[in-house]
C-alpha cells in the first residue's frame, strides 16, 4: 500500500511538472523522490490521510455508481417476471437478494428475509435474483425454481424452501427428491429462465456484487449473511427514508 501511495504521490508530482514546464532532469527526479521520501518519514500521517481520503472517493464512486445503475436498471431489478418474489405487490421496500442454493451463508441467511416480510408484511417484500455460482446444480435448481414460479408463482416458495433447507450442496439426487416431494415432478427449466440468470449475472456485475448472498435494501448493498439484528436495524432505517 505505501509503495502505491508512494508511486501516486511522485506520479502526480511529475504531471504537474511536466504540464508547466519542461520533462525533469535526472537530477530533479531523484531530488523530487527525496522529498517525498523524507516528507513521508518526517509525516508518516500523510499515509494515513491519503488512504481515508482515496477510500472516501471511492466510496463516493461507488455510491453514486450504484445510484446510476438503480435508476437504469429500475424494471430489470423490481419487475422482471423470471425474478420470484416474496411478499405484497404494494410493500413500501422491495428488497433484492442475489442468492445461491448452494451456498451455505445463503442457507443461513435466507430465514431472516422470510422472518422480515412476516413482521412487516406491509412494509417488506424480497425480490429473489439467482446467482448460480456453484456448480451445476446451482444452475439447475435455480432455473427449476424460477420457471415454476413463472408457471405456479403459489407453488413457488415451497421448492425454494426445500432447496435452502438441504445442507450442503445439492446433488442432482436431491433436487429430483425436492421435485417429487413439492410435486413438481414433471417440471422441466425453460427458456425465460435461462435468459432470467443471465440478465442477474448482468445486474450483479454492474452493482459490484462478487457473492452470494447479497442484499439491496433502499440504496444500499449488504455483502455477506449479517447478523439477523443488524440486518432489520438496515431495513427500518430504509424504512424511515420513506416516510
Amino acid at each position: 500500500m505505501k509503495k502505491t501511495i508512494l508511486a501516486v504521490l511522485f506520479s502526480s508530482l511529475m504531471i504537474g511538472s511536466v504540464a508547466q514546464a519542461a520533462p525533469l532532469s535526472a537530477d530533479q527526479e531523484a531530488q523530487v523522490r527525496k522529498l517525498v521520501r523524507d516528507t513521508l518519514v518526517e509525516n508518516p500521517e500523510i499515509l494515513e490521510e491519503a488512504i481515508v481520503a482515496l477510500q472516501a472517493k471511492q466510496g463516493e464512486k461507488q455510491q453514486a455508481q450504484m445510484k446510476e445503475t438503480l435508476k437504469a436498471e429500475h424494471d430489470a431489478l423490481f419487475n422482471d417476471p423470471t425474478s420470484p418474489r416474496i411478499g405484497k405487490k404494494d410493500a413500501k421496500l422491495v428488497l433484492v437478494n442475489f442468492t445461491d442454493f448452494n451456498c451455505p451463508f445463503c442457507k443461513r441467511f435466507d430465514p431472516q428475509l422470510m422472518d422480515l416480510v412476516k413482521k412487516y408484511p406491509d412494509d417488506v417484500a424480497v425480490v429473489i435474483k439467482y446467482l448460480p455460482f456453484k456448480g451445476q446444480t446451482s444452475m439447475d435448481s435455480a432455473q427449476l425454481t424460477m420457471t415454476l414460479w413463472q408457471e405456479d408463482p403459489k407453488a413457488f416458495e415451497a421448492l425454494h424452501h426445500k432447496f435452502m433447507q438441504k445442507q450442503g450442496m445439492l446433488s442432482d439426487a436431491n433436487i429430483k427428491d425436492a421435485l417429487k416431494a413439492t410435486g413438481n415432478d414433471k417440471l422441466k427449466a425453460s427458456d425465460k429462465s435461462r435468459d432470467g440468470i443471465r440478465t442477474n449475472m448482468i445486474l450483479a456485475e454492474k452493482l459490484g456484487v462478487n457473492g452470494t448472498p447479497a442484499t439491496l435494501v433502499g440504496d444500499e448493498m449488504i455483502p455477506g449473511a449479517i447478523d439477523a439484528q443488524q440486518f432489520e436495524a438496515v431495513v427500518k432505517e430504509q424504512l424511515a427514508k420513506l416516510k
